[in-house]
């Protein structure tokens, strides 16, 4: 039998290729509070201003131009080993995505930033689409047009499928993170400092479910009692030398 790997990422991930965290003592939004309202619900759905500067701030961070890492890529080869059954993240890149993992093992708790939709009609964009046309465009709105309404455009408001502050978690993700998650023979946690919720409560729903629990994280975690194994390396490393053991060992 294949060993069944549920794995939970979080900013530790993406910080290995560079992404800069948004929390941690460096974090973008440690270092400047003003700027999470970027993503502030209210402030983007009532206010032009907030929209463009949204948008614009999202197209020059580092999370829309980010590339996959050594990490990312080695959780598509323990896919493409058959092992990978869930890959539930905190990180709205769509760095996994990028990387060449499964939409179906992919479950974007957090939302993600690769896809955008409008918030009348919910008709579905690319992201990148968008943001090639920012400069002519820089409060988007939705262009479908409306068959009961002669042709004429939606002009619904657009936004990423990141989950903004204010907004529920995407329908569905959490159950599925815990039903693969507590079936699975081991759960992988890289990179997540599991203080954030309900994405972390995927640990203790795990470890109650008997499934042994590898941590990989640079700092401790307040669920690091629950893990069978701890890693305190460097995930670009660590991740890749982790996969390939595990591979190793099932051959």
């Amino acid at each position: 039998m294949t060993k069944k790997i549920a794995v939970l990422t979080g900013a530790g991930i993406s910080t290995s290729a560079g992404i800069p965290d948004f929390r941690g003592p460096d974090g973008v939004w440690t270092k400047h509070p003003e700027q999470t309202s970027v993503y502030d619900i209210d402030l983007f759905m009532n206010n032009k201003e907030d929209r463009e500067y949204s948008w614009r701030w999202q197209k020059e961070s580092p999370v829309w131009n980010a590339q996959p890492g050594a990490a990312h890529k080695a959780l598509v080869k323990l896919e493409k080993a058959g092992m990978l059954t869930l890959l539930a993240t905190q990180n709205f890149d769509a760095l996994h995505e990028k990387a060449g993992n499964s939409p179906d093992l992919i479950v974007n708790l957090h939302g993600t930033i690769g896809t955008s939709h409008c918030m009348k009609c919910h008709q579905k964009y690319n992201t990148a689409d968008i943001m090639a046309r920012l400069d002519e465009e820089p409060d988007p709105h939705c262009h479908r047009k409306l068959k009961y309404r002669g042709d004429m455009p939606c002009n619904g408001i657009i936004k990423t499928d990141v989950v903004y502050f204010g907004e529920a978690l995407p329908d569905g993700a959490m159950e599925k993170s815990y039903d693969r998650a507590t079936k699975a023979d081991e759960l992988w946690v890289i990179g997540s400092t599991l203080e954030v919720y309900p994405a972390a409560s995927i640990v203790p729903v795990a470890a109650q479910a008997g499934v042994p629990i590898t941590i990989m994280n640079m700092g401790r975690t307040q669920y690091d009692r629950l893990a069978t194994r701890l890693i305190h390396e460097d995930i670009a490393v660590a991740l890749p030398k982790l996969v390939d053991e595990t591979i190793a060992a099932a051959e």
